[in-house]
């Protein structure tokens, strides 16, 4: 089987057990007091990581696809299940997912003695099942694209093909290759995969739609992820001159000996680049989801405090606003991939210049 046949084979079986959702369930959305409306409840609801993939509430029904559990108790060994079992605050096999001040949406096991404990969760949740979509997405366009490109070398491709081209040398000419130097072919194929990998995931998350709408990059594990890749790549291929400059630097001796102020602030500035770029992409993704909530949000809030006239006029502003802020996001999307993508390269190309 050729690897095209094998990505469009791996694509249909996964976009299948999504989009053909055998397992929806339908239950009674919770009727909220108007008294009782809850703006951070709500916007956090929808901004957070779950354990199933809300698609849309019909009436006062919730219609959302279960995710399987995958979790190890410590005393009682491995359980696989569908999260539909702990729905609605449900238990199942000791298990459920809390809702407090400790372990607030997170799956944990109920002990004998009523004590609840964390225990080691590899569930597939609704961030973990869209990465993967995403991930599969970029392999069919991009091993379709090289297809094309093998067959018919010397033809000008046009749309999806030829926008992606001229991103692809885009980002190659004036951001990678001048940043990582003389040696940027071996890390183009990184930049370029978390440029594409950022991007799609901005985008899509800005899509209010199912299977799209989920908060991937605003998820500092995913973050966190990336930051670490580029942590790792930077470190592990730099050239003596960049530890040197790190332990050893070029200033003035009494700055070095006897108190190393200035390797500290070095040491200190290796953590603190990657965790720039982990905060900034969180950051920034994450507000722009939050501003367009908090601007439906207050139609609500109108409705239940003043009434239905005033949530009528204010509802004209902020639709205005929310669809500005989603355009305003849409430039957001690629800037935060850019801006990542330039940033990596920089600090790879930090580690891997010659000393002068």
């Amino acid at each position: 089987m050729s690897l095209m046949k094998l990505v469009k084979n791996v694509a249909f079986i996964i976009f299948a057990f999504v989009l053909a959702m055998p397992n929806l369930y339908a239950s009674e959305a919770h009727a909220s007091d108007e008294k009782s409306f809850n703006l951070k409840e709500m916007i956090f609801h929808h901004v957070l990581d779950t354990y199933e993939w809300h698609i849309i509430t019909v009436g006062d029904k919730d219609i959302a696809m279960p995710l399987p559990i995958i979790v190890r108790s410590a005393e009682r060994g491995w359980f696989f299940f569908s999260s539909a079992h702990l729905h609605e605050g449900a238990t199942y096999e000791g298990f459920k997912i809390n809702h407090g001040e400790k372990y607030n949406g997170k799956l944990v096991e109920v002990l004998d003695g009523g004590e609840v404990v964390r225990p080691l969760d590899l569930s597939l949740t609704k961030d973990a099942v869209a990465i993967i979509l995403s991930c599969l997405v970029l392999i069919f366009v991009f091993v379709s694209m090289a297809r094309s490109y093998t067959k018919n070398p010397l033809k000008s491709h046009k749309g999806l093909f030829g926008a992606l081209e001229m991103l692809i040398v885009a980002m190659v000419d004036d951001v990678i290759k001048p940043s990582v130097g003389a040696d940027y072919k071996r890390f183009t194929p990184y930049l370029l995969t978390a440029f594409f990998f950022i991007l799609l995931n901005d985008l899509l998350g800005l899509i209010p739609i199912y299977p799209a709408g989920v908060n991937v990059t605003g998820n500092i594990a995913v973050t966190l992820v990336l930051a670490s890749l580029t942590f790792l790549l930077t470190n592990f291929s730099a050239r003596k001159a960049y530890f040197k400059e790190i332990f050893w630097p070029d200033v003035p001796l009494w700055l070095k000996f006897p108190v190393p102020i200035m390797p500290l602030v070095e040491i200190l500035g290796v953590f603190t680049k990657p965790f720039a770029l982990m905060i900034r992409l969180f950051a920034n993704i994450l507000a722009g989801h939050m501003i367009i909530l908090v601007l439906m949000g207050l139609i609500f809030i109108f409705y239940f405090v003043l009434g239905p006239i005033a949530a009528s006029g204010v509802s004209v502003l902020s639709i205005a606003f929310s669809v500005f802020m989603l355009l305003l996001d849409v430039l957001v999307a690629f800037i935060q991939a850019y801006v990542f993508t330039m940033l990596s390269a920089l600090f790879i190309g930090m580690g891997r210049a010659e000393h002068h």
